[in-house]
């Protein structure tokens, strides 16, 4: 079974600090043009629920497993065929490095998104989820 991916050790949870202290660096991508049954294979490969869709090596846009599920259980699609462009979210949440924790999280729950994304001009440098807000929550969480 391959080891989940590296989300690090979360430092002591402060609101201010960049999110660039709390992502998952060099996340996986995938191209566009890709099928939907390789995106699926990559998320179980590496254990990850949403990867930034890469269209010309930039951010063209999201996909989840949740997308790529709903897509590839309608009877018309074949997911050896289908591109991940066609599952995947156009618009991705995304912030620079600099955005403050607590500025991500506010925007995740108000818009009920799964991930931002964290670039540097056009560069992907890493992705934020909503797994990495729980572990955060729950390293954090005073033991009983």
């Amino acid at each position: 079974m391959p080891e989940p991916p590296d989300c690090g050790t979360a430092p002591a949870m402060d609101k201010n600090a960049p999110i660039a202290e709390y992502m998952t660096a060099l996340p996986h991508t995938v191209g566009s043009e890709q099928t939907i049954t390789f995106a699926q294979t990559l998320m179980r490969k590496y254990e990850i629920r949403h990867l930034p869709v890469l269209h010309g090596g930039e951010l063209h846009g999201i996909v989840s497993d949740r997308d790529l599920g709903m897509i590839a259980g309608l009877n018309e699609v074949d997911p050896d065929s289908t591109t991940v462009e066609e599952a995947m979210t156009q618009e991705a949440y995304t912030v620079s490095k600099d955005t403050p924790l607590f500025d991500v999280l506010q925007e995740m729950l108000e818009h009920k998104y799964g991930s931002a994304v964290i670039v540097e001009g056009v560069k992907i440098i890493g992705i934020f989820t909503t797994h990495d807000s729980l572990q955060l929550l729950v390293e954090n969480f005073p033991s009983a």
